[in-house]
């Protein structure tokens, strides 16, 4: 199937590691140019080696997206080296969390500014671009927590449940536009983060991480954790000329984890 992105041009954010990484080389792969967007150099330019090495033309620009003002840099450096913006995938920021009853208002807060601030102003930069040309393309990485809430991970339900709001909110705003707003919610994925923090659960537990991996997998219906490859196929689709009348939706890759309906 041609995906109709040889051409297109892409930012994605937390583009360095992990889901961004590979979701930027899958666009890439497809004839996307692609400007990603981190805090750290060294991650940043070596994921810029690789996308090089696809054919496909990359970019990558270093700064924290809590300021606004990096966030503006990202665009219009995508801007000025692309000719504008039609796809932005949004994946940057990682939660601190901890146990409801000692937790305090300061790490929601955080959660909130680290990843759904960000991700809202970097929508509302890009839309303009996108309504020239009436095609665009909006991907929210949210990950499951914000629907599945425990005693341990409210900050990070808490700026994921938003991510949803804003989903639906900017999709109604958009989509006559031509532009379709979506959010895929990852579940445990096999992610250099991932396997930090489960590590660190090995550790206390005096437990190998890769057991300990397994079995986390192993209660899922789908018999095993996802890669960061897999999420990075449907972001892909989502981005694509293919995908033509989803709009405000949430795709949940959780291995079957999610009880609720729909």
């Amino acid at each position: 199937m041609d995906l109709g992105l040889r051409g297109k041009r892409a930012i994605v954010t937390g583009g360095s590691r992990g889901i961004g990484r590979q979701c930027a080389l899958a666009l890439a792969r497809e004839g996307a140019h692609v400007c990603i967007a981190a805090r750290t150099h060294d991650a940043l330019n070596q994921t810029l080696a690789a996308l090089k090495q696809t054919g496909s033309e990359g970019h990558a620009v270093a700064g924290d997206l809590n300021i606004p003002a990096n966030c503006e840099k990202v665009v219009q450096e995508t801007v000025n080296h692309f000719g504008g913006v039609d796809i932005l995938v949004n994946n940057v920021g990682a939660a601190r969390n901890a146990d409801i009853l000692g937790l305090s208002p300061h790490l929601i807060d955080e959660a909130l500014s680290l990843k759904t601030y960000s991700y809202l102003r970097m929508s509302q930069l890009v839309i303009p671009y996108m309504k020239e040309n009436r095609w665009g393309r909006i991907i929210n990485i949210a990950g499951s927590a914000g629907t599945s809430p425990t005693r341990g991970n409210i900050p990070t339900g808490a700026a994921n449940i938003t991510i949803l709001n804003i989903t639906r909110a900017l999709s109604d705003a958009v989509a006559g536009d031509g532009i379709s707003v979506n959010t895929v919610c990852p579940g445990l994925t096999n992610t250099g983060r991932a396997r930090t923090q489960q590590g660190a659960r090995a550790k206390r537990e005096g437990r190998d991480v890769e057991v300990l991996l397994k079995e986390l997998g192993g209660e899922l219906p789908a018999g095993r954790i996802a890669e960061p490859e897999e999420v990075a196929n449907v972001v892909t689709f989502l981005a694509s000329e293919a995908c033509s009348y989803m709009f405000g939706s949430a795709l949940y890759m959780d291995g079957g984890k999610r009880r609720s309906t729909p």
